[in-house]
């Protein structure tokens, strides 16, 4: 048995008093915060973590609960009272876009939850440098490199993935593909 296994167990139960302590010294800090190495070694390594030069994992928190669509000041509106919104991207989702906004010249290999208080979530990003030559000759790394840039922009990371339904099979699930969005726009 390796050590994976032991932080795998340790993480479905965690020590309560320390985690706690660790989300309060984060809500001080800044919203995304670059760590030197991951919390989650075992979930990172199985999402595709390496410790090896251009591979970075950087801390993000988000506001959690319902988010409000703005209110319209001028004209009399229907739709003034639905302030409700319904988000299409999940919160890890939200989370990879950031860190792919602020961090530009970096790809989002994958992400995972490290937390939850009553006001944030909080995840842990794994990115990777497009253009490190140590990742430009990894086997796993390298052709992620290769291709098109803003994987998480362009909703094709793990996370986007699964938020848009395309992990079910295209007979069991067809109006998913190619998207939601053109498959309204045919007509079915």
């Amino acid at each position: 048995m390796g050590i994976t296994k032991y932080l795998r167990e340790a993480w479905k139960k965690p020590d309560v008093k320390t985690l706690r302590a660790r989300m309060i010294e984060w809500r001080k800090g800044n919203t995304i915060v670059k760590v030197e190495k991951p919390l989650r070694l075992d979930r990172a390594r199985a999402l595709g973590y390496k410790a090896k030069k251009g591979v970075v994992v950087v801390r993000v928190r988000l506001k959690r609960g319902g988010h409000k669509r703005s209110r319209p000041n001028k004209a009399r509106r229907t739709k003034r009272l639905h302030i409700r919104k319904n988000l299409r991207l999940n919160y890890k989702e939200i989370a990879e876009q950031r860190v792919a906004r602020k961090f530009t010249n970096m790809e989002v290999l994958n992400s995972y939850n490290i937390g939850k208080d009553g006001l944030h979530y909080f995840y842990e990003v794994i990115l990777v440098d497009r253009a490190s030559p140590e990742i430009k000759n990894d086997k796993q790394l390298g052709p992620l490199v290769k291709a098109p840039k803003g994987r998480s922009l362009r909703a094709i990371t793990s996370t986007s993935r699964k938020a848009r339904g395309l992990r079910n099979s295209p007979v069991k699930a067809p109006k998913v593909r190619p998207s939601l969005r053109a498959n309204r726009r045919r007509g079915n």
